[in-house]
């Protein structure tokens, strides 16, 4: 049996490890690369095998850097079927539209202003100059309406003046013919994914539906057992049960552990500290009169954040301020979240659902449909608060209002999750923090958002309590608790150095821990 590690090695996103053995070819997760557009899309457009060599796959959890790569995968010949939990299949049928959505929006609003750059030229090599005027009639050329674009136009200038233009990762019609492919199964319930092979499920703690994945193949008469994490989340949080502790007996002997390592190297604040954090942080902006924004995961993180601050409001703790989820798809997912309570713990059932509450609705939130509401919205200058995909500030409508808000002195910018490098969260992360360090004097740091640059004035402040995946200690509590005996230990999902101070962490602890090189193959 051998393992190859495709992606999320010595890096956190593209998640894709391929399990082989003598009669078949499974693939572990098939996720986006996120990061510095140019080089995550090269990166994304390559599968690194013919798919049509799968015999099946199976999916850690929903979230797009695990999942968002399956449509290609489909399209270019996959086969098989996608294993996952239930809330992982239901959750699927909108993250991945929703991927391909935002793929066809974002090619064509690039398109766009390539189309409308070239246009300007032209009409100010044509004049010798180039008025707010002609701006105006470059736009009404290229746009549909207030907010829509005029793709078949764009499209005709792109190809007449044989400029670049930018092709989606995929499209809707690709995400949907993947969407049958996805086969939801229970927890701790057995599935055949080969000759011989079957796959296991268990609670991973991390996002509704994640899952530590438990791949046993006989192997002629000797088993062998892999252990795929998926990502492992944080004991103690709201709605998710803590990540397992309890194995089947056949699980026990893991020859190979394939575990995330995101903070390796990090200790986060105590799960207790994120409803102070939080209420601190809304007393604050109120104070200074502005509002907050909050770049947030559609699937985990949005629902989280909903579930504190319904109990903050109930508790009056801080200022009822409006809260709107602007989000199509963090609305559909709420929906998914209220068909599974099965998985909720004990706490929200006794807080929440045995009082007849829906811990993700409460009168003040507002959930956010249309592009027209999203844009007046924007530009609503009374304190209010918005959630808003996506996560990492990369795509989707917080790049639009972190363009209205962003420049504002009183208001706020929430960091409620794990930034990669190379993304514009991160950047926005990491030089609010040096312009604070500095005592927030001179001129703010400039910050690029669609290719505009604006300045960084807004206060940005990281809850570090919030996060999804659990730190070192977290980590080494799983595997202490666990009860299974482990061979060997590969750490993907996490940033080079991190994964590397956390293979020499647990080595002090006793396991066998190395970090492997991307395309590089593991004996089992």
């Amino acid at each position: 049996m051998y393992v190859t590690f495709y992606g999320a090695v010595r890096e956190v996103t593209g998640s894709m490890h391929l399990l082989c053995t003598e009669k078949d070819r499974i693939l572990m997760d098939c996720g986006l690369f996120q990061g510095h557009r140019r080089s995550a899309n090269e990166k994304n457009r390559v599968i690194p095998f013919d798919p049509r060599i799968l015999t099946n796959m199976v999916l850690s959890h929903a979230h797009v850097d695990h999942s968002g790569r399956i449509p290609i995968l489909v399209r270019d010949g996959f086969l098989g079927r996608v294993y996952c939990t239930r809330p992982t299949a239901s959750a699927c049928e909108y993250l991945l539209l929703d991927s391909a959505h935002i793929q066809e929006n974002d090619a064509e609003y690039l398109n766009y202003k390539t189309a409308r750059a070239a246009l300007s030229r032209m009409r100010s090599n044509d004049t010798g100059k180039n008025g707010k005027r002609d701006m105006q009639e470059i736009k009404a050329i290229l746009k549909k309406g207030k907010n829509g674009l005029n793709a078949e136009t764009i499209n005709h200038y792109i190809k007449q003046l044989r400029l670049e233009s930018v092709e989606p990762l995929y499209t809707v019609a690709d995400a949907e013919r993947a969407l049958p492919s996805i086969e939801g199964i229970p927890y701790r319930t057995p599935m055949t994914i080969g000759q011989d092979t079957t796959v296991t499920f268990y609670e991973a703690g991390h996002i509704l539906g994640s899952a530590i994945v438990m791949i046993r193949c006989e192997n002629n008469g000797n088993p062998k057992t892999v252990c795929f994490s998926g990502d492992i989340g944080r004991y103690d949080k709201p709605i998710l049960r803590n990540p397992a502790s309890q194995f089947k007996p056949e699980h026990h002997n893991v020859d190979l552990m394939i575990l995330e390592s995101t903070y390796g190297n990090r200790d986060h604040a105590p799960v207790v500290d994120m409803r102070p954090q939080l209420k601190q942080a809304l007393v604050d902006n109120y104070n200074r009169g502005g509002s907050i924004l909050i770049p947030s995961f559609a699937y985990g993180r949005t629902q989280e954040l909903l579930y504190v601050l319904h109990e903050l409001y109930d508790s009056n703790e801080v200022p009822r301020l409006p809260i709107y989820v602007d989000s199509p798809l963090a609305t559909n997912i709420t929906k998914v979240f209220g068909e599974h309570p099965e998985v909720y713990d004990q706490e929200t059932h006794r807080k929440f659902l045995q009082q007849g509450k829906n811990p993700f609705s409460f009168r003040q939130v507002s959930f956010v449909e249309s592009v027209e509401a999203s844009m007046d919205l924007m530009r609503d200058e009374r304190p209010h608060i918005v959630i808003s995909a996506s996560g990492m500030c990369e795509a989707g409508r917080i790049l639009h209002h972190l363009r209205y808000k962003i420049h504002d002195p009183k208001s706020t910018i929430l960091i409620v999750g794990y930034m990669a490098a190379n993304t514009l969260g991160r950047r926005i992360m990491e030089k609010a923090a040096a312009y604070e360090a500095a005592g927030r004097t001179g001129e703010p740091p400039m910050v690029k958002i669609l290719n505009k640059e604006y300045p960084l004035k807004a206060r940005v402040i990281r809850l570090g309590g919030f996060s999804a995946h659990g730190d070192r200690h977290e980590m080494l509590r799983f595997l202490q608790s666990s009860g299974l005996s482990i061979k060997q230990i590969a750490l993907v999902h996490g940033e080079e150095d991190q994964s590397l101070a956390f293979a020499d962490f647990l080595k002090n602890a006793g396991f066998a821990a190395k970090v492997p090189q991307l395309g590089e193959t593991w004996t089992v």
